[in-house]
Order: structure tokens, then sequence, then C-alpha cells
């Protein structure tokens, strides 16, 4: 066919150059490729413009196949770096490094945290890899501020973590280290997130959810992990002269660990008790008249910590805490010396911010307790088990609400064995138990079992000062709390009656040690602050006949025949007790003491069982009352309604003035005492003045306890 021919097939091909032939149409072909590319025409250029050129456009499977080979050549790069650096070149493994160390001026990551996810992601593939040499890109990574970070990155890194614990154990103490530094109130954070890009303002709040997230995470992975953690933990609790804000941090985050991780629950409990101890000792030494200087509203904790925006925190008010703090704030309490005590500030402002510290302390403990037994129902909570099966789980909540009622209350008991009972002259902690003992019947039980055990049964082990301390906490508590009835006030009683009278039967017979007389003052103490509080609940049920008389229990008449023993227990207890008891019994018909009160004035040394005429014999016994009133007003609403306060139990006319009491003649009357009992005679001579006036404001709004002294209670020896 001739090629010039009109038909011929070449005639209809388009021109490579020039204008398209109008016969051409390529419109709905240039659409579908359009369509393959795009979603959506542009409003703004019309497909059909002669303007618009047609290129490609990225799509997700391109986007996906750049994001691989990032990766893949980020994969390269880490295990050449990790080959290198076994064969001893690491600059390659520095640059590594060089990724994750922060800016040192603003502790910024100096990249951006998509590029660092990308290097996590390399790096999870080389880590069973990873040897001792490579121990500063682990360390790099972990001194990383991660929590401060966009939520995408942290996830990345909390899972990255988990695969590094379970290739590489040996790095889990690295880790949990600075878990627990990231539960304190590190002033660190003030600059790291000074550049982030984040609409929402970052709190601590946050902060602290995520360092917890990260570690329920590596808890579920090692079972172990809590034996690992407990002494990190006491290592970074905050010193006490660090400012409130850091303690209230630390310790509502410990017992926040204590809600999925049950192990540690008795060593978180006990670790503040220790350091709530520490503080409280303090304010003692320094200030035992505390209740004259209360502190003011101001000086009150007013603020959450958990709420307070990262980087705009007032550092002003702690300037002065963090230049005490000055060498100490990365040292636990425990690490306090004696030197201490010799630069510690004397001025009342100073002894405002500890009470305010220790009243803060308490509270939170008091409101995790609280938060326990408010979700028990009314009905489980009447009959927990008090002697539940303790396992250690590592999900609280794997157990019934009683029964970990009951498991919390035996944590404490153990707790107060060893550290409340041993520490003298503490004011305030101890009412973590008073309070907790009040939630159920059994549990003051329980804790009057211990006092009494410990007091009159204790082992050959215990020393004089414990059992005299445990009998200042059983006199005390039988006093003051209102939750234990009139049964348990008299059982507990005649249990310290029988005590006394198989003393004095061992003393008459030359049975008794000379070392044990101390357990015996502080018990006739005890035994003397319990009459005047709860006198009323000593009594018999009268009968028909016996209305208008006050018969008391058999067991109280072992208690005249103690006044007038040759241990002469109204010399060596305290004074301000001994007198205020002489004036309730004798209101009450019980005994008369005051004649031997003025004996004993006038006699310089008095006649003791075994001790010589002419001789000294023993001092006053320097002891404690432990609940005396609660006078910290933020944790004190958990007391006020258990607390018995001595204003309900004071008689009315205790008041009256001394000179006008009736005197009466031993040969004709006598004081009644129930079923039996024996009585005292009463010398005609007049009482002379005493110095006992007030007495009862000294029990109402003041402690009783010895102030004069700071010396620890010694054991009271009769030779």
């Amino acid at each position: 066919m001739d090629p010039h021919s009109r038909l011929s097939q070449f005639n209809q091909r388009t021109p490579k150059t020039g204008p398209f032939s109008p016969s051409v149409r390529f419109e709905s072909t240039q659409k579908v490729t359009l369509d393959k590319y795009t979603k959506a025409h542009s409003s703004s250029m019309p497909s059909d413009s002669p303007l618009f050129t047609s290129r490609p456009i990225a799509t997700n499977s391109r986007v996906k196949q750049d994001e691989q080979f990032k990766k893949d050549m980020f994969l390269a790069y880490v295990n050449k770096a990790i080959r290198e650096k076994l064969n001893g070149h690491s600059k390659d493994f520095d640059d590594l490094v060089d990724q994750f160390s922060p800016n040192k001026s603003t502790l910024a990551p100096t990249v951006p945290s998509l590029q660092l996810r990308i290097w996590l992601s390399a790096l999870s593939h080389v880590l069973s890899r990873l040897e001792r040499r490579h121990a500063p890109l682990v360390e790099a990574i972990v001194r990383l501020p991660w929590s401060t970070m966009d939520a995408v990155f942290v996830k990345s890194y909390i899972v990255f973590i988990g695969m590094l614990i379970s290739a590489r154990p040996e790095y889990l103490s690295l880790v949990l280290n600075r878990i627990a530094m990231g539960f304190t109130y590190q002033s660190g954070l003030l600059a790291v997130t000074s550049d982030l890009e984040c609409s929402t303002p970052l709190t601590r709040r946050v902060i602290y959810d995520r360092q917890h997230t990260l570690l329920e995470h590596l808890l579920s992975l090692v079972p172990t992990l809590p034996s690992s953690l407990a002494p990190l933990l006491v290592q970074n609790f905050p010193h006490k002269r660090q400012p409130q804000a850091a303690h209230v941090a630390y310790i509502r985050n410990l017992l926040r660990i204590t809600e999925y991780c049950g192990e540690l629950s008795e060593r978180v409990l006990g670790l503040i008790v220790d350091r709530a101890l520490m503080v409280d000792v303090e304010i003692q030494v320094e200030l035992e008249e505390l209740e004259d200087a209360e502190p003011t509203d101001g000086e009150l904790f007013e603020f959450d910590p958990f709420d307070t925006i990262v980087g705009q925190e007032g550092d002003s008010s702690d300037d002065e805490d963090e230049d005490v703090d000055d060498g100490l704030s990365d040292l636990s309490s425990d690490a306090s010396s004696d030197s201490d005590a010799e630069d510690t500030p004397t001025d009342t402002r100073h002894v405002h911010d500890m009470v305010s510290k220790l009243d803060a302390i308490l509270k939170l403990v008091f409101d995790h307790f609280n938060k326990l037994h408010s979700s028990i129902p009314t009905s489980v909570t009447s009959s927990p088990s008090v002697h539940p099966t303790i396992t250690h789980d590592h999900d609280l909540q794997s157990h019934e609400p009683h029964t970990l009622l009951a498991i919390q209350f035996h944590t404490l008991l153990a707790i107060f064995d060893r550290s409340i009972l041993r520490t003298f002259k503490s004011r305030y902690t101890q009412f973590l138990l008073f309070w907790y003992a009040s939630l159920h019947p059994e549990f003051s039980d329980l804790f009057l079992g211990l006092l009494v055990d410990k007091a009159l049964f204790g082992s050959a082990s215990a020393s004089g000062v414990e059992r005299a301390a445990a009998s200042s906490y059983l006199g005390s508590f039988i006093s003051r709390a209102l939750f234990i009835d009139r049964e348990g006030a008299q059982r507990a009683v005649k249990v310290l009656c029988a005590f006394l009278g198989a003393h004095l039967d061992a003393v008459e017979a030359g049975n008794a040690a000379s070392n044990n007389h101390s357990v015996f003052y502080a018990v006739v103490q005890s035994i003397f602050l319990v009459f005047c509080f709860r006198w009323r609940d000593l009594q018999e049920e009268p009968d028909e006949q016996e209305v208008g008389r006050k018969i008391w229990i058999s067991e109280l008449g072992v208690v005249q025949r103690v006044i007038t023993s040759d241990l002469n227990p109204l010399k060596v207890c305290s004074q301000n007790v001994v007198h205020q008891f002489a004036r309730v019994a004798q209101a009450t018909d019980f005994t008369y003491c005051f004649s031997i009160l003025e004996a004993n004035k006038r006699a310089p040394y008095p006649v003791f069982a075994g001790v010589a005429p002419g001789s000294a014999g023993p001092h006053e016994l320097h002891t404690f009352f432990p609940f005396d009133p609660f006078k910290l007003p933020r944790s004190g609403e958990y007391i006020q309604g258990v607390y018995r306060e001595w204003a309900a139990v004071a008689i009315d006319d205790e008041e009256e003035d001394e000179d006008d009491l009736i005197e009466e003649d031993p040969t004709t009357d006598e004081w009644e005492y129930g079923q039996g009992g024996s009585c005292i005679p009463i010398t005609a001579s007049k009482r002379g003045e005493s110095d006992d006036d007030g007495l009862g404001a000294s029990f109402g709004g003041m402690s009783i306890s010895p102030a004069r002294t700071r010396t620890v209670a010694m054991a009271i020896s009769v030779t």
C-alpha cells in the first residue's frame, strides 16, 4: 500500500511535536490517571485547565517505603556502630550515644522525637548483642527525659525499655533507680519542658502517671522486681530538711505503688512511718512546748504539687530550704548523723515548717487508709477477718477489701512493734495506729493484747525501757480511746492489777528481781491515769439495794495495797499524774493519798523496799503518755471523732480549793471499798500547800508528759 495514501494507518499517529490534534481525545485518559494518584480534584485548579501539569503524588505506600528505607539505614548504622565498638573503633558509637544525650544547658533532647523513635526501633533489633562495652549507650537512653516528651514517644519508650530488660536483665537496677528518681520532686524538669511543642500544659501528675505506667509494665515482665526496687525507694526518699512539697510528692507516689504491687506494702508503709518518726522526734527535741507556738495559716500546705505545671513552679519560697539541703538532696534520711542535730536551727519558723511537714505526711497516710476503708460496705466492715492468710501478691485487688483491711492492720502492728514503740517521746506518728484501731473492735482488742504482752509478759530480750513504754501506751490508749467500751477497759485494768498483786507478793517473799521495779512503777502510773479518765467505767453495776453507792471492781483493791507498800509509787511516778489521781480518788471516794504525799515531801530520802535508810531511792519515773492531745490541724480531723478529751470526763467540783477539803480521822472513818476491799488510813494532819494547781488543765489542753528532761527512760533499779 502506498504510504502516502489517505487510508494509511500512518496518517493517524499522534505528532511527536507541536500542538495536539483536535481529533485526539486525551481528556478521559488524563482523568483516569489523576484519579489513580489523587482522591479529590482541586477546586482551585480544574482538571481541564491547560495550565494543569500531571505529576506523581506521594501515596501511603510510598511514605511507608520511605520510612522503611530510613529504618533500614538507621539499622545498618546501628549494626556498624556496635560492631566497630567491639573492634576498638568508637567514633560511630559515640555519635550514636550523642543522639540520646540531652543538651547540657537546657536538658532537652537535641534530636526530634520522631528521629529518636526510629533510633529506638533500630536498637530493638540488636538488644541481644549489647555487651558491657555498650553500657554508655544504654545509660544515655535511660537518662533521656522521656516522661516530658510527646505521648507517641512515651509509648515507644516504654515498649523499648520492656524489651531491653527482657533481653538484658543486668540493666534492671539502672532502670529502676531512674524510675525511683522520677517519683521525686526534682527541679530538673523545669528546663526540660521549656521548648516542648505541646498544646496542653504538662503537669507533674502526667509525668508521675507515665513513671507508674513504666513500672507496672516492668512488674508484669519481672516478678522479682520488688526485691530490687525496695532499697532504691529508700535511697531516693527525700531528706527531712527538703521542702514539704518534695515529701508530699514522693510519699503519694510510694502509696500508689502499693496499689498495684502488694509485696511492697509493708516496706513502703514502714519507710514512711520511719521518716515521719524522724521529723516527729526532732520537733520534740527542738521545742517541747509546741502547743504554745501554733503555726500560722500561711505556713500550712495549701497547693497540690501534682497539679502544678512543669516549668511554672515558684522556687523562691524554697530557696532557704534548698540552701539547707545543699549536699543532702541525694541522701536518705537515715544517713543523718549527730552532726545534723548540732546544725539544726532552733528558730520558731523552722519548727513550724517541720510541724507542717509532719502534718502533711500523716494526712497522706490517713487518706490512704481511709480510701481503703471507705471502699468496703458497712456490712463487710463490721466483720473483717482479723487473722488473714497473708500472701505476697503483686495485685492488691486480688484480695477482698475486708481482707486487705486486716492485712494492713497487721502490717501496721508489726511496724509499731519494730519502730514506733522503741522511739521515745514521739508525739503524733503513733496516732496512725490509734485511728486504725478504731475501725473495728477486734482491731483495738488486738492492739491491747500486743501492749499487754509487751508490758507484762515481755521476753527475756525485752528491756525494761521497752516494757515501760508499752505500759505507757497501754494506759494512754485505754484513757483516750472513745471506742474502747466499759468491758474492754475493765478487762485491761484487771490484767494490770493482777500483775501488780503478783509483783507485791514476790517483793514480800523476797523473790522479786530489783530490775523489774521499773515495769511495776510504769504499770502503776498507767492505772493512775486510767482511773482519772475512766473511773466511771471501773465500777460494778449496782443492785437495786445499792443504788447511789460506788462499788468498784474487786481487782482495784490491789491499788490501795500498792499505794501503802514499801515501793512507794506515789514518790516515783510522775507527780502530775500522782496529784491528779489523788484529787480524783478523793472526789470519787476511792481512796485518800494526800497524807502519803505530804510524808514524801517531808522525807528527803523516803524509805523504799530494799534501800538502806538515809540512801537515795529511785528517781522519778521519766516516761511519757503517747496519746496526749493531737494538735496537728490537717490530719487532726481523723482523730477528733475517736478521741476522749479531758474536759468530757473531768469532775465538776475538781477545782475546789485544797484548803477547804475536810480532814478525816483515820481511827473513825474508812473509805468504803467494793466487795470487802481494804482501806487506807488517813492522817489527821492537814495537807500542806500542794503544787498541783491547774492539773485539770494540764490533762486537757497540754501534754502531761515530762518536759524538763530529754533523758531516755531508764530502768529503775532498787537493791
